[in-house]
């Protein structure tokens, strides 16, 4: 996949094994991640946290199976917030959805294999034009990923607002009628399942982001100022990790836009 864009943070986040561990529930309340006992895939998860993403994803490939869930996340959080070039973004979510398509299948009850599916094939759809994606049949694939990961895990507030911003780009790029018969997007259902994540996780920067952005899409301009102060309180958070770094700082860009 070539050179990686190193991390470089106004301040650093410095984890090893020991305290990835001593503070697993905080880094991991959003996606509910079960806490490995492997020290290798302990240092792989300290790696990501301090936003050595190419490490991360290394040694994750080098565990095999176990650090599949590591490789893909790191993966998909450098794509997303650090890798400028497009083509090369684009092929890292697909990279990312043919090994979480195969995690699914080899594990099936894993709730963030689905997750990575959805979250990769969601970005890589935005990259390639939701409609064309749609025309792909990506959608039901997305929507179905997202659901089975609530099933599994449904203290998992990354794919609510995940699902929640679903349903609202599907509204916004087909339309209400369209996208609830071909794809069952509701209004009402994007914002409930906004409602559980902040329940879940009150001040999750992701969310408020996403959550900005679906109600200009459901809404329109009427909910611009409202989507500004979710901008606002986001910026205004303070980061755990490298992951939650780059979430303010596109919280920030939205404010700036």
């Amino acid at each position: 996949m070539g050179r990686w864009t190193a991390f470089a943070p106004k301040g650093h986040f410095d984890f090893d094994r020991k305290t990835v561990k001593k503070h697993w529930f905080r880094l991991h309340t959003r996606d509910q991640e079960a806490l490995p006992s492997d020290p290798d895939l302990l240092d792989a998860w300290a790696f990501f946290h301090n936003g050595h993403f190419h490490e991360a994803r290394s040694l994750g490939l080098a565990l095999g199976d176990t650090g599949m869930t590591v490789a893909n996340k790191a993966t998909c959080v450098y794509a997303r917030q650090m890798e400028p070039n497009e083509a090369k973004r684009l092929a890292m979510y697909q990279w990312v959805s043919e090994r979480a398509a195969t995690q699914t299948l080899n594990e099936p009850d894993n709730p963030n294999a689905h997750f990575l599916l959805a979250y990769s094939l969601g970005r890589y759809s935005q990259g390639i034009s939701v409609v064309k994606a749609l025309a792909l049949g990506m959608g039901s694939r997305i929507k179905t990923a997202l659901e089975t990961t609530i099933t599994l895990q449904p203290l998992h507030a990354d794919a609510h607002f995940a699902l929640g911003a679903f349903h609202a780009e599907i509204i916004d790029k087909v339309g209400a009628l369209i996208g609830g018969m071909a794809y069952g997007a509701r209004k009402d259902a994007s914002l409930q399942l906004f409602e559980q994540g902040f329940k879940l996780q009150p001040h999750s920067t992701v969310g408020l982001v996403e959550y900005a952005l679906a109600l200009v899409m459901l809404e329109g301009d009427d909910r611009q100022e409202e989507a500004s102060s979710l901008y606002d309180r986001a910026a205004q958070l303070a980061a755990v990790d490298a992951q939650e770094y780059l979430d303010i700082a596109r919280a920030k860009a939205g404010l700036n836009r």
